[in-house]
């Protein structure tokens, strides 16, 4: 039996639908903490949705039978290390480890850039230090997100290469040559992929005061996330760019949402960190032109597959040349595709 563990998240129902779909569903057991009603599944024998609750008697029930599963389960795969709860408890049985499979979210990785001061920060670095040394695998396609993980807390585990999620999987339909440039004036411009402060909004924002006399639009994301935060970037929006800022505050089903990313010209992720890499891979997918920071470790992986891409320090607001906008789709068509995940998975669940 594969036990896989996390929360539920939007990655995780496509995610489900896919393994059912194309290997062995029996040999597939979930267990999902809830972390978004918007992104549920359907409890059955294989799948086990664990709601929040304060009552200490009932999470010790909760993760006892965890504890069960976790012993005899093959393989563990660990959908993010987001639930500090479940990294203290596996901690415990340091036996276990050798046989999960972290699959690197980014934000669980990069909390050792965002650790504070305080015995609670440092106690819960101490228990992710031991976990991460000594997990036995290493899920990511970003290499530099595993070689900050050896950096960072000396992991030793084996190295996967998987692009893991649906939302790296480039849809054929949705390609340079069945996306060009939108048929309208001006430029549309995407601001960040979620309401979460690591966007940098505020400072992308300055950045694109310059062109706020032109023909533009700016499209920020902000109904998943920091909805405080949200509120500041609609306020210095709307102050600085007017009706060209365009906040989308109401949740967008996928579908939906590709329909929207076809009718931009630019994308903005000014991000410090690895992360809206599902964005991103659509994007480039579609010629859009895509802006990020050059010292982030998924523009060296994707600048190293051969994609050009843009520096947010020095943004320039045109759209990509033709020829470069079909370099990046034959590229991303080539490697995010379903027959790459089904091969990278099948490596990872019968290696």
């Amino acid at each position: 039996m594969i036990l896989h563990v996390g929360h539920l998240d939007k990655f995780i129902p496509p995610f489900v639908r896919f393994i059912e779909d194309n290997f062995e569903a029996k040999r597939h057991q979930f267990w999902l903490k809830i972390a978004d009603e918007r992104f549920n599944l359907d409890a059955c024998s294989r799948i086990e949705i664990v709601g929040q609750t304060r009552n200490f008697w009932r999470r010790v029930l909760i993760y006892g039978k965890l504890l069960w599963k976790l012993h005899q389960a093959e393989k563990v795969i660990l959908h993010s290390l987001l639930n500090n709860n479940l990294v203290v408890v596996i901690s415990f049985f340091p036996w276990l480890l050798p046989k999960c499979y972290w699959v690197i979210w980014g934000g669980d990785l990069y909390e050792y850039q965002d650790r504070r001061v305080g015995l609670n920060r440092n106690l819960r670095e101490l228990f992710r230090r031991f976990f991460i040394r000594r997990v036995g695998h290493l899920v990511s396609y970003i290499k530099g997100d595993v070689e900050l993980a050896r950096q960072w807390y000396g992991a030793k585990g084996t190295h996967h290469e998987c692009i893991m999620y649906l939302s790296n999987v480039i849809d054929p339909k949705m390609t340079w040559e069945t996306s060009p440039n939108p048929d309208h004036d001006g430029l549309n411009i995407l601001l960040g992929n979620s309401a979460d402060p690591s966007n940098n909004h505020i400072e992308a924002l300055e950045r694109l005061l310059p062109f706020k006399d032109q023909n533009i639009k700016i499209f920020a994301p902000l109904s998943y996330g920091d909805q405080n935060h949200a509120k500041k970037v609609v306020t210095q929006g709307k102050e600085w760019f007017g009706n060209k800022f365009v906040p989308m505050t109401d949740f967008m089903p996928f579908e939906q949402y590709l329909e929207f990313l076809e009718t931009l010209d630019i994308a903005i992720f000014n991000h410090r960190r690895q992360q809206a890499m599902g964005n991103t891979i659509t994007l480039l997918g579609m010629g859009k032109t895509v802006f990020i920071r050059s010292d982030v470790s998924h523009w060296r992986f994707l600048n190293g597959l051969g994609i050009k891409l843009n520096d947010v320090e020095s943004i320039e607001l045109c759209r990509i040349a033709p020829d470069e906008a079909e370099g990046n789709a034959r590229v991303v068509r080539s490697y995010f595709s379903k027959a790459t995940l089904i091969k990278q998975l099948t490596d990872i669940f019968e290696g």
